[in-house]
């Protein structure tokens, strides 16, 4: 340890991936921590000077998060790491810490056992001196870090049935999620001791396999109340989840978002053997009004005696292929094949459920299994509808919300429930399900370990991802992708093979285990790769307590992003076409960034099928992940790239881009300095405008690369600016600037640059017109990516360029030195005469996000910071400032700039063809 402390931010130790911590600030045992996790691209531990006294650990001012003092928290008093910490992921030893920091939770139910389960994030590296200088410039605290173990990891969600409890025993065994969830590569060794290790679980088999958990796990069962379970889970998940609510009328999603301030009262239906009726009134306050014995056993259990399936989805699924008509009598059966329209019956409508069999000669075995499954389906969903309803009558309630493993997101259920409701509410009550539906005990069992602080995050603080299996997976719960690289191509490869009978147990685990990894057996055959299309998939929900809304917008509740509907059939067969066709350029672009290995090609090979199998999915069921924008589609490949570990596949094009490109800025600012103000301004948007033609992201920009070099393609773009523009709100911008004979120029105080791509786009379009701000006395903050997307530049990669284009620029010099930009860099120039502290700052901060696209529900804590200050946003490029934001409405001056690269999108959005440019001003709401 007295060597690291030798380095010049030694004062906190960053380690590992998921279940390790880091040491803050060792030295001094009576300092509270926060936590992150940090690693350069080869491993090697990185530094941060992060010391928190007691005044940080209060959340910043206007946070809606309010941290209980009492929590307990992590002792680092004594760490020390075990072993050489060069290692990857070196075990640290925490030899004072008492409180366990618990990773699972269970709800064994008597047909299903249901986990929920934690795994930490690795975080991404920042330079940490010019983060202390942004969080002096900011005036933020301790950048919101907060005060309660989990600041940052994944949610899972995985389930058993529970006659198959020793493969859920294995589960938890494979992933020592009883000892915290250690690495997969040491589970076999000597681990720590579970003697005192208690899990939080709820349902009837907390009582039941008490026992047995303590003689195969060496850990104690702490049972909670199973309506308190449920109530907490439903509530969380309407508060903190963004559709998690839909209705499902003849076969149609919608997706719905719950004001968490208008939740309540409404009725909680949780549908699992029985059936639990429940009306809530607030968080922790809630009542069983009514119930029924006949709910998801009584299927099951009629069905395996009149079908003889052996299981509930083999059961489910032949219900898909039945016809309820031979078995059940309906109203046109007694009335002639006529409606009973006087009192609003249908001739289809089921008059007596099995009611046709009283009336026919037949036996069991003349009746098909498939007929059967759907008559007993129709009758028991249809009775729990109606009941339901009359619950909700009894109390004024319009709002009913159905979970629970009965569903599963099946199609034919929640058309028959909803049916139920509408029919005798007369359409004034309406059912709605939980995509997390079967997980709302196993979640409110993990929300009751006080120490995790997860009773008050926020919907912007969760973002779900979908792993490379959930097509494969359908409907299924899943548990999160597989942990080694080498498991996730040799799946792809060995499994996925379109028109192959899929039977193998996926993913692959360490020997001993079940090798079920969380994924379900596949059972589809032929060309079919996954069972009903009707099913909701589950993603991995990333908790990022660093996320927050916007300040700037101007409001929250009514902001959408994105500006295409993919809802449209064909604008999503239009989208998933244009990435399908851009998927052989990026795969060979990823390949390239990795040296063109042959282990590069392996995972490119796996990428591409892998992204493929994500638009095939969603092609035939959209609403399969959730309400779906192109922005969502856009981040899931980017998502998709990052876990086949491309975590920059334009690498070495953004660095030619940017070399070529700062090569010649001296002359363009040189240029820039003979013209007047006026001429000036014209000149700098139309070179912004010039500038945003570069993007490897657009087919038509990508043949454009062929036919000049950068610096060539700029001037012809230049050349052609040519007014008016599609959308032309320059004159307006003009005014507010320099004004008119009857308003004043208005001098802004801080903008918020949101930058595009690398190369020209930056360097010759966005810093230009940063330096004419700064000259104008207004502090610029550069937003861009916190990860890699396509050849966007990163916060990681701009004080570089920065740096570079401050060599042969006093105003960009100062106000980097001022922003903190230049404490890295070698400036080769003679020293200005002019102070730095009397310049202006140029900061740069990160979005927090990773994709061509922002949403700005869920930014950085350190953008939410600088906006506070800030009086004019410019959103730049398609991703930013068309796909998304186009009609978005801000508190302060807006202004919007892109070359539009796409045909569809131009006459779409503005009426216009490929190449026009868009200048749209917008003054402050």
């Amino acid at each position: 340890m007295d060597s690291l402390r030798e380095r010049e931010d030694h004062q906190e130790l960053n380690i590992g991936i998921d279940g390790n911590l880091n040491i803050d600030n060792l030295v001094d045992d009576k300092v509270k921590f926060n936590f992150d996790i940090e690693k350069d691209s080869n491993g090697t531990v990185l530094g941060r000077e992060e010391q928190l006294g007691d005044k940080d650990m209060a959340p910043m001012a206007g946070n809606s998060i309010h941290r209980s003092s009492s929590r307990p928290q992590l002792d680092l008093s004594g760490a020390a790491i075990q072993g050489n910490f060069e290692e990857k992921d070196p075990t640290i030893l925490l030899p004072n810490q008492s409180d366990d920091i618990s990773h699972l939770a269970l709800d064994i139910g008597g047909s299903l056992i249901k986990l929920v389960y934690f795994s930490r994030h690795e975080n991404h590296p920042f330079n940490d001196r010019r983060r202390k200088i942004i969080k002096a410039r900011l005036g933020i605290i301790n950048f919101n870090r907060r005060s309660f173990p989990i600041l940052g990891g994944r949610l899972h969600f995985v389930k058993f049935e529970t006659s198959k409890i020793n493969e859920c025993l294995d589960f938890i065994y494979s992933k020592q999620l009883h000892r915290g969830g250690m690495d997969s590569r040491s589970w076999q060794s000597e681990g720590p001791n579970t003697e005192n290790t208690v899990i939080k679980a709820t349902g009837g088999g907390a009582y039941k396999f008490a026992d047995l958990f303590k003689e195969r796990l060496g850990i104690s069962i702490e049972k909670e109340d199973e309506m308190n379970c449920l109530v907490s889970g439903a509530n969380f998940l309407l508060k903190a989840i963004r559709h998690e609510a839909f209705t499902h009328m003849e076969g149609r999603k919608e997706f719905v978002q719950i004001d968490s301030n208008d939740l309540f009262p409404y009725l909680l239906v949780n549908i699992g053997s029985g059936v639990s009726i429940i009306k809530v009134d607030g968080d922790g306050v809630f009542e069983r009004v009514s119930g029924t014995n006949v709910g998801g056993g009584t299927y099951w259990g009629l069905g395996k005696l009149l079908t003889k399936c052996k299981s509930f989805d083999e059961l489910l699924e032949l219900s898909q292929r039945g016809d309820n008509r031979t078995i059940d009598m309906l109203v046109g059966d007694i009335y002639g094949g006529m409606d009973y329209s006087k009192i609003g019956l249908s001739a289809s409508t089921i008059a007596s459920s099995f009611g046709k069999t009283i009336s026919e000669n037949k036996e069991i075995e003349d009746y098909r299994p498939e007929d059967i499954s759907l008559s007993l389906l129709r009758m028991i969903s249809y009775n729990i509808g109606q009941i339901s309803y009359l619950n909700a009558l009894r109390f004024g309630l319009k709002r009913i919300f159905f979970g629970g493993f009965f569903i599963r997101g099946h199609a034919y259920t929640m058309d028959t429930i909803s049916f139920a409701v509408h029919f005798w509410s007369k359409g004034q009550a309406q059912a709605m399900f939980l995509r997390h539906e079967g997980f709302l005990g196993a979640l409110g069992a993990f929300l009751s370990y006080e120490k995790h602080g997860l009773d008050d995050l926020m919907v912007h603080q969760f973002v779900e991802r979908f792993p490379m299996g959930a097509p494969y997976i359908g409907g299924n719960v899943h548990g999160p992708p597989l942990g080694d690289l080498n498991e996730k191509i040799s799946w792809m490869e060995k499994f996925v093979l379109k028109g192959t009978e899929i039977t193998a147990p996926v993913p692959m685990l360490p020997p001993g285990t079940t090798g079920l990894g969380g994924f379900e057996v596949p059972s589809s055959k032929g060309d079919s790769l996954r069972p009903d299309a009707s099913k909701l998939n589950v993603g991995v929900l990333h908790l990022v307590p660093s996320l927050e809304v916007f300040p700037l917008l101007a409001d929250p509740k009514i902001y959408e992003p994105n500006t295409i509907d993919l809802s449209d059939h064909g604008e999503l067969e239009y989208w998933f076409t244009v990435l399908s066709e851009h998927m052989s350029d990026l795969v060979d672009k990823a390949v390239a960034s990795e040296g063109g290995t042959d282990d590069a090609k392996r995972r490119g090979d796996a990428f591409a099928r892998a992204f493929s199998a994500h638009l095939a999915r969603l092609m035939e069921e959209p609403a399969a992940y959730g309400k779906l924008g192109l922005a969502n589609l856009l981040e899931l490949r980017e998502e998709c790239l990052r876990e086949f570990h491309f975590h920059d596949a334009y690498r070495s094009i953004k660095q030619r881009e940017n070399e070529a490109s700062l090569a010649v800025l001296p002359d363009l600012l040189m240029e820039l300095d003979g013209m007047n103000e006026e001429s000036r301004l014209l000149t700098l948007i139309e070179g912004v405008l010039a500038a945003n033609i570069f993007d490897w992201g657009s087919r038509a920009c990508v043949d454009l690369y062929h036919k000049g070099t950068i610096i060539e393609i700029y001037r012809m773009s230049r050349d052609k600016m040519q007014r008016p523009w599609r959308v032309d709100d320059f004159d307006i911008f003009k005014e507010r600037m320099f004004g008119s004979a009857e308003k004043k120029p208005h001098k802004y105080k801080r903008a918020l640059l949101f930058v595009d791509n690398s190369g020209a786009d930056v360097v010759l379009g966005m810093l230009p017109l940063a330096r004419e701000l700064l000259r104008r006395g207004t502090e610029v903050v550069l937003v861009a990516n916190s990860l890699p997307a396509l050849n966007d530049v990163t916060a990681m990669e701009l004080p570089e360029i920065v740096a570079e284009a401050a060599k042969h620029c006093d105003i960009l010099r100062g106000a980097a030195e001022a922003g903190g930009l230049l404490v890295d860099a070698m400036i080769n120039i003679q020293d200005s005469p002019r102070e730095s502290s009397l310049s202006v700052p140029l900061m740069v901060v990160e979005n927090g996000c990773g994709s061509p696209c922002i949403d700005l529900r869920q930014v950085s804590s350190e953008l939410a910071a600088a906006a506070k200050d800030a009086d004019l946003v410019v959103l730049e490029g398609m991703g930013r400032a068309l796909h998304t934001n186009f009609n978005a409405k801000f508190k302060c001056d807006a202004l919007k700039l892109a070359m539009v690269k796409n045909q569809r999108l131009a006459a779409k959005l503005i009426n216009g063809n490929i190449y026009d440019c868009v200048c749209r001003f917008e003054p402050a709401s």
